[in-house]
């Protein structure tokens, strides 16, 4: 049972809004993540600070996401998606002001990881709500929107370090934290006055509430009794709990959010570190336009997902995602043929994978939320974040080692490999969830109530109403 309200509405201005404010996550994560390697420059400058110093500050963040996005998904689906939508918010702006302050390593790395806690925690917050309050039509372009504002918050902190750094020189890396503050609480006063998801509403019993939503965020008048149906299915559905994301279905749901996820971001992190070398050979490699080159490599990925975003709603995810990870390996094969390639072989291939990407990248959080049930939705969303950090955390991490020991080229059919394994796991797993509620997607075969059960609930709730 869906709100029909909801999955046959028009795009609005409340849609825009909220897509916009729900946006406002993946591109702090962008922005927070690229500020602090822009700003360290001048930090360990001032501070004194060490490698290993520079190392703990960096890892931080990852480590924060890591837990965030395990942890807080949870939460969500416990407390509602309206409150902790603005509370980890809250919790980037304090933090960012306080990062401005510190003047120690310990801090700093404290700061981070605080952070990184509240970015991971966004993301399952964020998608869930947007999922379950746009149109089925638009759902796919409109979560592929999302990853979509990474890339541009990445983009934006190298062009404000850039600017900042021909300013006043790496004197001005407090300037540089202290933006972060600025655009945390500007999407902070976005999201304020967000109305609660009327699907967890419902899935709570709470159908009154679901129906002050809809009319106050879409104008539309939900009758009583849709409303009550839809109560009754969600009700007469099991209420999943974090160990039912490692049994039956729905691990292999889990496995696949999170594998094709770990495996579309793990080579893409090794490319988004070699691609300052690549233009390095165009002269934006060195001092501060390395910072320059940093955010056009960003802007080619945002490129990459432009035609995904159409594709998702048009043509279907499973196409989509599978014909991307195929496409994705040929550059990374080619790569495999190391230094000795044309330097016009190797910006080619890096656009074309860049291009190819998009397809998994777009879906990142398309699928967590459609597979899965309103009950785990936010906390499936959460543990595909995680597993994906592991990838990124590893690929960053192992990258520099493979090259000097390996050689690029190895290092490239090694990514060539994982990204195969990507796409091994989407021919067998992916499944086709195009133009469906949020219902249907994630229903699984042995937990669909009958009808007459769910029809059973419905009128015994509406009878209830209405002797009230």
């Amino acid at each position: 049972m869906s709100i029909r309200a909801i999955d046959e509405a028009p795009l609005n201005a409340f849609h825009r809004k909220l897509t916009w404010a729900c946006a406002g996550g993946p591109f702090l994560d962008g922005y927070l993540l690229s500020i602090i390697g822009v700003s360290l420059i001048g930090m360990s400058n001032e501070l004194h600070l060490t490698t290993a110093d520079e190392s703990l500050i960096g890892a931080a963040a990852l480590v924060g996401i890591f837990i965030g996005g395990l942890c807080f998904g949870a939460v969500t689906d416990r407390l509602g998606r309206e409150a902790m939508y603005t509370i980890d918010l809250a919790v980037l702006v304090g933090g960012s002001v306080l990062s401005v302050f510190a003047t120690e390593t310990w801090q700093f790395v404290i700061l981070r990881f605080i952070l990184g806690v509240a970015i991971g925690a966004d993301y399952p917050i964020a998608t869930s709500l947007l999922a379950e309050w746009v149109p089925n039509k638009h759902r796919g372009r409109l979560l592929g929107v999302l990853i979509l504002a990474w890339y541009i918050g990445a983009a934006a902190a190298y062009a404000v370090g850039f600017v900042l750094a021909e300013i006043g020189g790496s004197g001005t890396w407090r300037w540089m934290i202290a933006s972060s503050a600025v655009l945390s609480a500007l999407i902070l006063l976005m999201r304020i006055g967000t109305p609660e998801s009327p699907l967890w509403l419902v899935n709570k019993g709470r159908t009154e509430d679901a129906q002050k939503a809809i009319e106050r965020a879409l104008d539309r008048t939900v009758p009583t009794k849709e409303l009550l149906a839809a109560s009754a299915t969600e009700q007469s559905l099991q209420q999943h709990g974090f160990r039912d994301l490692c049994r039956g279905r729905y691990l292999r749901r889990t496995l696949f959010c999170g594998l094709f996820y770990m495996c579309q971001i793990t080579p893409m992190f090794a490319l988004y570190t070699f691609g300052p070398t690549i233009l390095g050979s165009f002269g934006l490699g060195d001092g501060n336009d390395s910072n320059l080159g940093s955010a056009l490599i960003s802007i080619v990925f945002v490129l990459g997902c432009l035609p995904a975003l159409r594709l998702v709603d048009r043509i279907g995810r499973r196409p989509v995602i599978v014909w991307s990870f195929a496409l994705m390996v040929l550059p990374l094969l080619v790569l495999g043929g190391g230094s000795s390639l044309p330097l016009a072989v190797v910006v080619l291939c890096f656009c074309a994978y860049a291009l190819f990407s998009g397809g998994p990248t777009v879906l990142e959080w398309t699928y967590p939320n459609e597979l899965f049930p309103t009950s785990i939705r936010a906390t499936a969303g959460g543990v595909a974040t995680s597993i994906s950090r592991v990838g990124a955390a590893a690929g960053t991490y192992l990258l520099p080692i493979s090259l000097s020991t390996l050689g690029i080229g190895v290092t490239m059919l090694i990514g060539a490999g994982i990204t195969l394994l990507g796409w091994l796991v989407s021919v067998l797993w992916a499944e086709e969830t195009r133009g469906r509620t949020l219902a249907e997607t994630s229903a699984l075969p042995a937990t669909q109530p009958t009808a007459s059960a769910g029809e059973r609930r419905a009128k015994l709730r509406e009878d209830e109403y209405e002797g009230s």
